[in-house]
């Protein structure tokens, strides 16, 4: 006993390196408040897209030593590979994809949740965080317009969001393994992606999916959804789920949310709103009835990692009613029969596909009573006005657009002078090569990041306006880089048209 004790004394002072003390904590903490205020600091000089990949392999170089690493040498490590190639979402000239900003008062609460470690998993084990969490998801379901006695609960983004909503949606319908190759889902071909890979994920990936036709805005045809529905139901297949999109990635777009749902009410489906990028745009007043009929959905996603600005890892599903929820996701075991004991409220863990998760709510509770809702709504109505702001400047630059934005991303691509004078046929292949050219040009440039997308066999650019540090000085810096692009690759263009 007395070796065992001495070897467990021994082990315990190698271990202390982990609880480091006071002055110990200064020294890690004052380097890295340092750099990240350089960071910050040089976000407005600094690029928003590094294509160059070979730096941030070599950060799989870096040994792991029995002996640690002084801090500032892996801070220089960090700078190098890591937080220079690729994209920097945290710069307000990302303008491609839908980002997440980074607010630094939520660096603040991820920063506490990690000291305190509290885990907000189950009632018992802390209350507080608990019902932080609800109280930001009841402010949420309000906001969408949901009834008080919704429930939800805090995801890693939208693909979880969206995967925890449909697995609620299947056990509400009864649905099980002999169903599925009769089971329809109704979407679009601007329905996100993780919708089908949460079908697949839930081991339905053999059910029948229906892409409903769009009308010229991108928009699901609610017309069109109830005509096929009546024809899978005369051919003895089970309707049961349509998934609407408040604002698509590809184009912003917002399907008719409301005819949407009386159809889904009508025919007894499951309504799902994707509203990941665009259920936020709710605070700003004038916005709201873009996003009428979300309410009258039975789920919705959420990204406050979107359009809250907050760290990516931040994603909400709501469900109208919580049975459905608990009922997808409740299980017991022995061990936790002691928190059971005490449950006064539903536990998060109840209500979503995982037990062990972060406290994610910090992230979001600190930013919103720090700051207040004014500074959100204000900058969410920014990021509606500068889309057109930027529609309207960019036409007249020899760049076509695509529909009015209905949110903050516009579609448009570069029309060669030959091919507007009508001296070159509108060869889509050369309008294909033609706007590649261009996305190719601007991210060398690395000023801004923009991304593409393909429209109708279009090879398209994509304006996203999403990060709170983008503003007007912004978007007219990248009006001239379209400007320069276009002028140094027209005369190639002229070259290469018919």
């Amino acid at each position: 006993m007395q070796g065992l004790i001495e070897r467990i004394r021994v082990l315990e002072g190698a271990a202390r390196p982990l609880e480091p003390d006071a002055d110990q904590r200064a020294a890690l903490i004052g380097p890295t408040l340092r750099y990240a205020e350089r960071f910050l600091e040089a976000l407005e000089s600094a690029p928003a897209f590094q294509g160059d990949q070979r730096l941030a392999r070599d950060i799989a170089s870096v040994a792991f030593a029995e002996q640690g690493t002084d801090i500032e040498r892996l801070l220089e490590l960090l700078g190098r590979h890591v937080d220079g190639p690729g994209i920097n979402p945290a710069s307000g000239g990302h303008l491609g994809y839908i980002p997440g900003g980074g607010l630094f008062a939520s660096a603040l609460g991820d920063y506490l949740a990690d000291v305190t470690n509290r885990y907000p998993g189950v009632y018992f084990a802390n209350p507080g965080a608990v019902l932080l969490e609800h109280h930001l998801i009841a402010w949420s379901a309000r906001l969408a317009g949901y009834p008080s006695d919704a429930a939800g609960t805090f995801c890693s983004g939208g693909s979880l969001a969206n995967l925890t909503a449909m697995v609620a949606a299947r056990e509400a319908h009864g649905l099980r393994a002999a169903d599925y190759a009769a089971a329809v889902v109704y979407l679009t071909s601007q329905t996100h992606h993780s919708v089908r890979k949460a079908l697949r994920i839930m081991g339905m990936g053999e059910s029948v999916l229906r892409e409903v036709p769009l009308d010229a805005r991108y928009r699901m045809r609610a017309d069109a959804l109830d005509a096929l529905i009546g024809a899978d139901r005369a051919e003895g297949l089970r309707p049961w789920m349509v998934v609407a999109s408040a604002g698509t990635t590809d184009v912003g777009a917002v399907d008719p949310m409301e005819a949407i749902g009386e159809v889904a009410r009508r025919h007894r489906l499951w309504y799902h709103v994707d509203g990941a990028y665009g259920a936020f745009f709710a605070l700003v007043d004038w916005a709201r009835p873009l996003l009428r009929g979300m309410e009258r959905s039975d789920s919705l996603v959420m990204d406050p990692h979107k359009t809250l600005f907050l760290p990516y890892g931040s994603g909400i599903a709501l469900v109208r009613e919580r049975a459905h929820l608990q009922r997808a996701f409740t299980v017991d075991a022995a061990y936790m029969q002691d928190a059971l004991e005490h449950r006064q409220e539903p536990s998060p863990h109840e209500l979503s596909p995982e037990l062990t998760r972060p406290f994610r709510g910090l992230r979001m509770w600190i930013p919103l009573l720090v700051h207040g809702l004014a500074p959100f709504r204000a900058a969410l109505e920014e990021k509606l006005l500068l889309a057109r702001y930027f529609r309207t400047r960019v036409g007249g630059r020899g760049y076509e657009t695509g529909p009015e934005p209905e949110l903050s991303v516009v579609t448009y691509r570069y029309v060669p002078e030959a091919m507007r004078e009508g001296r070159a046929p509108r060869d889509p292949a050369v309008l294909n090569r033609v706007n590649r050219a261009i996305l190719e040009w601007l991210h060398r440039d690395g000023t801004v990041f923009v991304s593409s997308t393909m429209l109708n066999g279009l090879f398209t650019l994509r304006f996203a306006c999403v990060v709170h540090r983008t503003h007007l000085a912004t978007v007219d810096r990248y009006l001239g880089l379209l400007g320069r692009a276009a002028a140094e690759l027209e005369p190639a263009i002229r070259v290469a048209s018919p």
